[in-house]
């Protein structure tokens, strides 16, 4: 029997895809007609066209396979038309999520987000039974992996075999894009980080993600989620461990609050006057103002999912995003754009 990836293509999605042929799985993976497949090359797959907001093509990709994971998603600060995101994260995982409840498969795997647990008023931690309080202060990417990550609990009430896996912010190789996560090592590289925030974030190696997903398929428990997160740190403490390991010049400087947020308001407006994407948000910029850490004792108690130190994990993003044409080969130059910042991790 084989098992159905979708998303594979993509930076969680090709590390789960890997970590599955390394225990001798025939994996399948649906893909999005035209969507880069340089992360699948080389290896012994199936792949099928399809697009996860064709329920007919999921029926298909789903039929003869008795497992599924499920991490096809768009992961995006902004969208001119934000009606994508919920058509392709909430009605496209339904999709999925109804396929593999109509043909008996054995388990889902289904990728939410710390996006969907929230992040705590005072700092502190988080864990997968928190309750959501952050509606309000969301941004569409957020919102809808939280609506996706409802349906997939309630299916679960109703038979489905399935088991939510909540990655943090994933680092490390092949991030394509790169993810909203993956800029703010490649903006450190490129020397266009003028300081940090004030907040923190929840770190993890995309490889560590990836086995957290099969071992939630081998040991979790059906309607369970699981925080599939390491490293709760501030962005100072990150980027002083990425320019270090990049050889840079170190990013000093703590921007007061309100000109994160007075900035990415302006960038909002610039990009609704001109066309494209604004880099940084408001609700990003406010999100980045937050500590957003996670207990992930769960994880690495229930499933032993790894648990990658953090310095190797950016030496190998580093590496990766250098490799690849992004960030300057040698020592950087002196920060002259806006600070990045996440939605939150897919």
């Amino acid at each position: 029997m084989k098992t159905l990836v979708t998303g594979g293509t993509g930076f969680i999605g090709s590390a789960v895809v890997r970590r599955l042929l390394a225990r001798g799985r025939e994996v399948r993976c649906l893909v999005e007609p035209g969507a880069p497949r340089g992360n699948l090359d080389g290896l012994d797959v199936e792949l099928v066209p399809g697009d996860i907001l064709d329920a007919a093509a999921v029926a298909r990709a789903t039929a003869g396979c008795d497992a599924v994971y499920h991490l096809a998603a768009i992961y995006s600060l902004w969208l001119p038309d934000e009606r994508l995101i919920y058509d392709v994260n909430v009605e496209g995982t339904k999709n999925v999520l109804f396929a593999a409840l109509r043909a008996g498969v054995r388990r889902v795997v289904h990728t939410s987000s710390i996006a969907a647990i929230g992040v705590a008023p005072d700092g502190g931690l988080l864990d997968e039974q928190a309750p959501y309080e952050y509606w309000n202060q969301a941004n569409a990417y957020m919102r809808s992996k939280y609506l996706s990550d409802l349906d997939a609990r309630r299916l679960a009430g109703e038979g489905l075999p399935v088991v939510i896996v909540c990655p943090a912010f994933p680092f490390g190789e092949r991030d394509i894009g790169p993810t909203p996560t993956g800029k703010f090592i490649v903006e450190a590289l490129q020397g266009r980080v003028p300081g940090y925030t004030e907040g923190g974030f929840c770190a993890v190696d995309v490889d560590d993600v990836a086995e957290c997903h099969v071992l939630a398929e081998e040991q979790g428990r059906i309607g369970e989620r699981y925080i599939a997160g390491s490293h709760n740190v501030t962005y100072r403490e990150f980027f002083e461990e990425v320019t270090r390991i990049a050889g840079l010049p170190p990013i000093r400087r703590r921007l007061p609050s309100p000109a994160v947020v007075g900035m990415a308001w302006a960038m909002e407006r610039w990009a609704e006057l001109r066309g494209g994407s604004p880099r940084i948000t408001v609700r990003a910029a406010r999100y980045a103002l937050r500590r957003a850490w996670f207990d992930c004792t769960k994880a690495h108690r229930e499933l032993g999912m790894p648990q990658t130190p953090l310095d190797v994990t950016i030496d190998k993003a580093v590496r990766w995003f250098r490799d690849h044409g992004h960030g300057r080969p040698g020592r950087g130059g002196a920060a002259a754009a806006p600070v990045a910042a996440p939605a939150a991790a897919r």
